[in-house]
């Protein structure tokens, strides 16, 4: 039987698609996972696709996914589910 386990080399290539809006967000690699000390996935850091450099990355223009709003992890893209500004966790300032 196949393993269906997917390392980060493989995604970090894939399209992040919000399937409410069809907004793009870009590649994997563009964004940040958030990882617990178990190595468990707490929520996925999504940055403006403006403001990609290194210095801007905790600005208010990035928000969080969590995990119960990702829908899919495709074979080349990963699919949210968000439906308004309010589910986006916008404070980023806790980490």
């Amino acid at each position: 039987m196949k393993e269906k386990n997917k390392f980060y080399s493989d995604i970090q290539k894939y399209e992040i698609i919000n399937i409410n809006d069809g907004e793009k967000y870009g590649c994997l690699f563009n964004h940040d996972l958030v990882i617990d000390e178990y190595g468990n996935f707490k929520y996925l850091i999504i940055n403006d696709r403006k403001n990609n450099g290194i210095f801007f990355r905790n600005t208010r223009n990035s928000f969080k996914v969590a995990w119960n709003f990702i829908k899919k992890i495709g074979t080349k893209t990963i699919i949210i589910d968000i439906d308004d500004i309010n589910e986006k966790m916008i404070d980023l300032y806790i980490y």
